[in-house]
């Protein structure tokens, strides 16, 4: 009895190793338990381990490999979030992302939405670029995977800008007065 509540015992904190996917990211989304992620030593760019997003079951929403940062050392700055994917039958879309919060709603966001990743496709560089307001409240970012399939990353990184880099996703372009208030249109 004790050796079998042992075995029991070493399986759950193996399964709970083996789900915690890589330091520092966490798995989110619409439907989380569609996905897993994990870090990949095999599956490589550049010799580097990737991190990798997979569909475990038909889902009917999307998951990410996230986190969140402190916005305070980039506030007022252009900053770009970039990575090496690579993809495998991806079913729907994926794409790296990266959101700017504040104190009440997203102030930048860029999912890559519109020139996703679809399909195979082997390791390619895509970045997202986006200004942080001076009243951040947080900069999230990671890879975004939607209906079925594998995704990797590698070769992360996350830098300031200059702002003659265009910018790839939308900000806070709230209009300053109200439109089509008589529904013309």
């Amino acid at each position: 009895m004790r050796i079998r509540f042992a075995v029991m015992l070493a399986s759950l904190v193996l399964a709970a190793v083996a789900t915690a996917g890589p330091a520092g990211w966490t798995l989110v989304g619409t439907d989380r338990s569609s996905y897993a992620m994990d870090r990949d030593t095999l599956v490589t760019h550049a010799g580097k381990s990737s991190g990798r997003l997979m569909s475990v079951r038909e889902s009917r929403g999307f998951g990410t490999m996230m986190q969140c940062i402190d916005p305070a050392d980039y506030a007022g700055k252009r900053v770009r979030f970039s990575a090496y994917v690579k993809a495998r039958g991806v079913s729907n879309w994926a794409g790296v992302w990266m959101r700017i919060d504040g104190p009440s709603h997203s102030l930048g966001f860029d999912n890559m939405h519109d020139r996703p990743i679809k399909g195979t496709r082997d390791w390619a560089r895509y970045d997202v670029v986006l200004d942080v307001a001076k009243e951040a409240t947080g900069i999230c970012l990671g890879l975004l995977l939607d209906g079925d399939g594998k995704v990797w990353m590698s070769g992360v990184t996350f830098e300031v800008v200059d702002t003659a880099v265009p910018t790839t996703g939308t900000g806070d372009q709230r209009p300053s007065k109200p439109a089509n208030l008589g529904f013309e249109h």
